[in-house]
């Protein structure tokens, strides 16, 4: 770990994501807390795929620079601090810019509505519209 990081990469992603991306799961106690929360490394160009959340999402951003967007909106730029709240069914898709690692926390919120839904990756050329 360097000491920028704040919790451990976690496992390579192999599923829903474009680039290379890791997950380390923090919270997973579900039946208790009605959420799960992870830490998720973004390395550069890396992305999620277009996914919804019926319970909504929140996203912390602690290091590098990254991206967000929902669904026919703008790409919106991150930074470590922002913090995005997505509320519930919203497609959308978050990554690193193209030029740098970004990392973000991740909380799925309301998990007793159900799990995401994942609909395919987010193209090189949705990606890179207003990147």
């Amino acid at each position: 770990m360097t000491t920028k990081e704040i919790f451990p990469k976690g496992e390579k992603a192999t599923e829903n994501f474009t680039g290379d991306t890791w997950v380390q799961m923090l919270t997973v106690d579900g039946a208790n807390f009605d959420a799960m929360s992870y830490n998720v490394t973004f390395a550069p160009g890396s992305r999620t795929d277009w996914h919804s959340h019926p319970g909504g999402q929140i996203l912390y951003c602690t290091s590098g620079k990254g991206c967000y967007q929902e669904k026919g909106k703008s790409i919106q730029h991150l930074k470590a601090g922002d913090v995005v709240e997505i509320k519930p069914d919203i497609v959308h898709w978050h990554g690193a810019a193209p030029d740098e690692e970004f990392v973000h926390l991740g909380i799925s919120t309301q998990l007793s509505k159900g799990p995401a839904t994942w609909y395919g990756a987010v193209s090189d050329e949705e990606y890179n519209l207003e990147n």
